[in-house]
């Protein structure tokens, strides 16, 4: 059930927002995600080179290769996020942006530039790291991981047995014990990942009303990172409500932050993913730093027919204009 508030939000299937006390996977998102970044500053590549490569001690003990990118905006790198919750690489080209021959899919983001000045935040999350891309005033500063293609970490967890069981099954063309079991692990499994998404979506929510924009921004990003692969609603829908709204509340977060330009992509994914209340769109204070922008028109009226059409409003004129000299010439 949707609620009309400045700011859209999702009811849980009990009737109300989950209370924040019953949160548990996203503890980690409460500190401040936004100021937490480390002292030094943003390290300078040598004029020679777009990319410095460093070595680190992973948690394994093993030395671990990263790198550092400097990339102006906007970025040929798109990103998903990670079973572990961090942004990792899935695409990276040139014709989309800038970027590099050293950034391939599957590389971590470990820092990233603050969104402005010179510092560095440590790469919490994926929301946090879309967040600091979007709202950086110039040269974005990335330290990545090299995972040379790995991409277990955007795949499912390693197979059961009872996995294993399904899988020969279905090659089979059987269903038996192993079939059954993955059905039912499924759709708990499925359940389970919806719940605790709108556990964030509600806490990205309360944390917008409470005044505390930024982080609110962050966790509407990460919710976003949580869309099901390969959904299909019951409409034949590719995304979920959810994700609609949470695009809506993203442009709601950045017109309040002033951020125009990551704004309007928000609010034109958010239409073009089917979020359809136009006259919401057209009244709500939260968007009315968008909407004195030149380029909101153009962007709604992609979407929905213009409330007033410029030109046939030109056409009267001209037509009662007739014969008649303008103001200036008298």
């Amino acid at each position: 059930m949707l609620a009309h508030c400045s700011i859209r939000s999702v009811s849980s299937t009990r009737g109300g927002p989950v209370p924040a006390s019953k949160i548990g996977p996203h503890r980690a998102l409460r500190s401040n995600l936004v100021s937490r970044k480390f002292s030094a500053r943003i390290p300078r590549a040598s004029e020679d080179a777009a990319t410095t490569t460093v070595t680190t001690p992973s948690a394994t003990g093993a030395t671990a290769e990263e790198y550092d990118v400097y990339l102006s905006k906007p970025l040929g790198v798109k990103f998903a996020r990670g079973n572990d919750g961090g942004a990792y690489v899935i695409a990276s080209d040139a014709k989309m942006g800038n970027t590099t021959a050293d950034i391939t899919p599957g590389d971590k983001v470990v820092k990233v530039s603050a969104s402005f000045g010179g510092d560095v935040w440590e790469a919490l999350n994926f929301g946090q790291v879309i967040y600091a891309i979007k709202t950086r005033n110039g040269e974005v500063y990335l330290r990545l991981r090299k995972n040379y293609g790995d991409m277990s970490a955007l795949e499912e967890e390693e197979l059961t047995e009872a996995e294993k069981q399904f899988r020969s099954e279905r090659a089979g063309g059987n269903y038996g014990s192993g079939t059954k079991e993955m059905q039912q692990r499924n759709y708990i499994g499925k359940k389970e990942a919806e719940r605790k998404r709108r556990e964030l979506f509600d806490e990205a929510l309360a944390t917008f009303r409470g005044g505390k924009t930024e982080e609110a921004l962050i966790k509407f990003e990460d919710v976003l990172g949580m869309e099901p692969k390969n959904y299909l609603g019951d409409d034949f829908s590719r995304v979920t409500k959810v994700y609609r709204i949470t695009q809506y509340n993203i442009a709601c977060c950045y017109s309040t932050l002033g951020q125009v330009e990551p704004g309007l992509e928000a609010l034109d994914s958010a239409m073009a993913s089917g979020f359809e209340d136009f006259d919401k769109i057209r009244k709500d204070k939260n968007l009315e730093v968008l909407r004195k922008s030149p380029k909101f028109t153009a962007v709604i009226n992609k979407y929905d027919e213009p409330i007033i059409n410029e030109g046939a409003i030109k056409a009267i004129k001209s037509i009662f204009s007739f014969g008649r000299k303008d103001e200036d010439d008298l």
